[in-house]
């Protein structure tokens, strides 16, 4: 345990507080009655006894009055309330009161409270569910089972700065979700969310065996689509792998040799229609839109017929967003589907061109560290804020600059290769779900 967690220590400090003012005040007290005598003696005459007694009720009076207020004023910084107390053990928040409201049409507020605006607070009821009982949970996102000893990374929950999250019910989402069909598309963090929701209601569901994978397939990175059958609700959970949303074709002619690969930024991906159907629909995409995923491997971006070599990629993700928007509002039905955007995942790799330096802490930073802030997640919600049809962002990038203890690190099913990019199951990734689907739940459901 930290020696600044230590009640004692607590109560040392205290009373060393509370002595030093005493000390301090003595020394006042002491000048106050040379002052005072060095007066009295240059007056002569029979005042002199007056002045005398006058001056040492002064002297009395002073010191009790100087006492109250020294104790007053220091009383709340050696005495804290328990409230300062339980607020310095919460992981602080120093997101900016103008950050964007999320989860809301166009980016507006969830009454009046910004859900991402807010700390991590220790809870002891975490974690959720236990991912070596979850058959869906992949090996590799499984900490815990792959040797990770310490513990204390599952039992953090988000606690909004205004308003609370309700505890996540399993049996009542699965009422809510009855009949319906929920869609994941995007990357492997999507795949992790797409894993967490799924052992999340398991827990409120009697025969295990009734949830199964509708092909029988094994759940692994390589599979473009996935799909998880709650039969006795009648619920699909699907994942789609799609990491840039938008698609991959052969090159034109007479390209350069070093273009192996051309990203169409003005067409969706081929298997964007097997999404439409579908009654939420949840999007991610950023962490492939990188030099060492794009140009170092040959991808170049297209537009219309033409290559784009000296094309930006923050410039190449912008314009498949405005693809992707454009597609949602004109092959959506978003009558019936619920859609969002989750921003940027915070990463905690090491700084420096080295990108292996992966150092996996035991707790949360107590500050965002520069994280807390995207540029892929600033593009995100200023495209969302120009459609015309109701999208909300899940912008959980500030939440998560702070979980620098999260991540997968070397307990991963691969522990030669740290990883600093992917979160633990359970963790960080359920508490986007409990989030978003609390909101449905709080707005009648997905419909």
């Amino acid at each position: 345990m930290d020696i600044w967690d230590s009640w004692w220590v607590l109560q040392i400090m205290q009373m060393l507080g509370l002595f030093s003012f005493w000390i301090s005040f003595a020394k006042f007290r002491t000048l106050c009655t040379r002052a005072v005598r060095f007066i009295d003696g240059i007056i002569k005459g029979q005042s002199s006894v007056w002045v005398s007694l006058s001056s040492n009720g002064i002297i009395a009076t002073g010191s009790f009055l100087s006492l109250l207020l020294v104790f007053f004023w220091a009383y709340p910084y050696v005495f804290p309330s328990s409230h300062s107390v339980t607020q310095g053990l919460e992981i602080p928040n120093d997101i900016s009161s103008d950050s964007h409201e999320i989860l809301k049409p166009n980016v507006s507020s969830i009454s009046a409270c910004n859900v991402f605006e807010g700390s991590w607070i220790r809870d002891e009821s975490y974690p959720l569910y236990d991912a070596s009982h979850c058959p869906f949970a992949e090996r590799g996102f499984n900490c815990l089972a792959n040797g990770r000893k310490d513990r204390g990374y599952t039992k953090w929950r988000w606690k909004p700065k205004n308003c609370e999250i309700p505890r996540f019910d399993a049996r009542r989402l699965l009422e809510q979700l009855r009949g319906k069909r929920v869609v994941f598309v995007g990357d492997s963090l999507s795949r992790t969310q797409w894993e967490s929701l799924i052992c999340l209601l398991m827990t409120g569901v009697e025969n295990k065996k009734s949830v199964y994978e509708i092909n029988g397939n094994k759940i692994t990175k390589q599979i473009r689509f996935l799909g998880v059958k709650f039969s006795s609700y009648d619920i699909r959970i699907d994942f789609y792998r799609s990491v840039f949303l938008v698609k991959p074709g052969p090159v034109p002619r007479h390209s350069p040799k070093r273009v192996k690969t051309a990203l169409r930024l003005d067409k969706m991906d081929d298997i964007s229609h097997e999404w439409i159907d579908s009654d939420v629909l949840i999007f991610n995409s950023g962490h492939w839109w990188t030099r060492t995923k794009l140009f170092d491997m040959g991808w170049y971006f297209q537009v219309g017929n033409s290559l784009k070599l000296g094309m930006a990629i923050n410039s190449g993700f912008n314009t498949a967003l405005h693809t992707w928007a454009s597609w949602v509002e004109n092959m959506v039905n978003t009558n019936r589907t619920k859609i969002f955007f989750r921003t940027f995942e915070s990463s905690h790799w090491n700084s420096g061109q080295n990108r292996n330096a992966c150092k996996v802490t035991r707790r949360p930073w107590t500050r965002t560290n520069g994280k807390d802030r995207s540029p892929i997640s600033d593009m995100i919600m200023r495209v969302v804020k120009k459609m015309n049809v109701s999208v909300g962002v899940v912008h959980v990038t500030p939440m998560g600059a702070y979980r620098s203890d999260g991540h997968v690190g070397s307990w991963s099913d691969h522990p030669s290769v740290p990883d600093c990019s992917h979160w633990c199951l359970p963790g960080v990734p359920d508490m986007w779900n409990e989030i978003l689907f609390s909101y449905l739940l709080s707005n009648d459901g997905p419909n």
